[in-house]
Formats: C-alpha cells, sequence, structure tokens
C-alpha cells in the first residue's frame, strides 16, 4: 500500500509552520508544500479542510491579524447561521487562517499548532 501523501499549509514567516515542516522532514515523511498565501484555497476547499479538521471557520482564524480587526470579526456571531460567512472571509484573507495545517489523507487534517497535533501526523 503507498504512504498517502500529505500537504502542509506553509507559511515561511512562521515559526510554528517552520518547525512542523522541519519536523516532516526529520521524520522522512513525503509532503507537498503549499504557500497557501500564494496559492489560497477556495471557499468550498476549506469546507473540505474544516471538515476534516473537525473545527468551525472561527476556530481556525487569526482574529487578532489587523485584517480580522479591520473586518471586525471578534464582533460576528459564531453559529451554524454564520459560517459561512467566516469561510467566504478566510478564502477572500488567506492570512487570517490559523497554520500550519496538514493535510493527511482524504478527509482528514490537523491543524499542527503544538507538539501533540505534530505528534499525532509522524
Amino acid at each position: 500500500m503507498a504512504a498517502e501523501q500529505r500537504e502542509i499549509w506553509h507559511n515561511p514567516r512562521c515559526s510554528k509552520s517552520r518547525a512542523a515542516k522541519a519536523a516532516l522532514d526529520e521524520a522522512g515523511i513525503a509532503y507537498t508544500e503549499r504557500r497557501y498565501l500564494d496559492d489560497p484555497p477556495g471557499a468550498d476547499e476549506l469546507r473540505d479542510v474544516l471538515g476534516g479538521l473537525g473545527l468551525e471557520p472561527w476556530d481556525i482564524t487569526r482574529t487578532g491579524e489587523n485584517e480580522a480587526k479591520e473586518l471586525g470579526m471578534a464582533e460576528w456571531s459564531r453559529t451554524p447561521a454564520d459560517r459561512d460567512r467566516w469561510i467566504e472571509a478566510l478564502a477572500r484573507h488567506p492570512k487570517l487562517i490559523q497554520r500550519p495545517i496538514v493535510l493527511t489523507g482524504p478527509g482528514r487534517a490537523v491543524l499542527a499548532r503544538d507538539e501533540q497535533s505534530l505528534k499525532s501526523i509522524l
């Protein structure tokens, strides 16, 4: 059985993203690097990834960023009715997406921001 190909949504300026990438390299795990700020995901792709993460869009939003503050996202409702509003904002402003996200297989993904999450993909 072939190993599943992983993809990391990477921002080289982010220390947590660099750490996840280095851990994948050290473990010898094959992956594709996607610089999501240059190649942002669309709304449908974000919906799929959120399903794989088991999270809601507000769970992966960097609400402290200036763009989020300008949009007033801290005040946005976090209900199913508002889910699409959040997803559309992330699609238009990929800088607001938490990183790194590692896609680990069809329908599976991990937000690899801490040691425990990172270990789960190694």
